[in-house]
């Protein structure tokens, strides 16, 4: 096994007497994709708002090639390669396909309010920006507003925005939430084109998905992580089978 890009140590994250996250480890490996899933309330997006840092755990540990964050704020986590995608999409619907993921281009180098440069005058920006919505199908759609795109599309395109940052790993929260067949089929295509380019770590209640994208899934419940394999290990496992294959997942 290769050394974990992303380590989890006894991360506990407390509510008063609930204990959401409880003393949860586990290693995140380079280039790999790993699923998290779990019954309702089993903690996986408070997990993933601990380790892109808007949620602060009650003790534990992260640690990122080899540096610990877990005081580093979300900002620190993003220059440092960690970028996340939320269930709920979060575009500026006013501005184009091409000028959101732009923003995210320029916010990654530092001049985010570059007001008085026209960023359009930018070839190299506008080139790069440009390759990040080919990698997402969207170049046809760069002058599109936002609003006018479809729910996959805009779907895809927080992906494109989230690549712009310059990860190295992705936290993908829900991608699929709220989509039809096409688009689910659509969204999994490209995340199946970004495996092995990036290290990804998804929430997903699409059984189907996971199965078809994860090297290895992790189980939650009630906090904590009953097993982790690969996902012909993880159907097999008995334990796993009765907490909840089987049944509706949600974050």
């Amino acid at each position: 096994m290769s050394t974990p890009l992303l380590s989890v140590r006894n991360l506990v994250k407390r509510y008063g007497a609930l204990a959401v996250t409880n003393d949860l480890s586990l290693d995140i490996l380079e280039h790999e994709v790993h699923a998290i899933i779990g019954p309702n309330g089993a903690g996986k997006t408070t997990l993933m708002g601990q380790l892109a840092g808007q949620v602060a755990p009650t003790s534990g540990s992260l640690c990122f090639k080899g540096e610990d964050i877990t005081q580093c704020h979300t900002v620190e986590r993003v220059r440092k390669g960690i970028a996340r995608s939320f269930q709920i999409t979060s575009l500026w619907p006013e501005l184009s396909v091409l000028e959101n993921v732009l923003l995210a281009s320029m916010m990654q180098e530092g001049h985010a309010f570059r007001f008085f440069r026209p960023v359009m005058n930018d070839r190299a920006l506008v080139k790069r920006a440009s390759e990040y919505l080919v990698m997402v199908d969207l170049q046809e759609r760069a002058q599109s507003p936002v609003f006018s795109l479809s729910h996959g599309e805009q779907r895809q395109l927080e992906i494109a925005v989230v690549l712009a940052r310059g990860p190295e790993l992705l936290l993908l929260d829900e991608p699929l939430a709220g989509m039809g067949v096409e688009d689910s089929a659509r969204l999994v295509a490209l995340l199946r084109r970004l495996k092995g380019q990036y290290t990804m770590l998804i929430v997903e209640h699409d059984m189907e998905a996971v199965f078809s994208l994860a090297d290895r899934v992790s189980v939650l419940v009630y906090g904590q992580c009953i097993a982790t394999g690969t996902p012909a290990e993880i159907q097999a496992n008995d334990e796993v089978r009765a907490a909840y294959l089987g049944e509706d997942d949600e974050c």
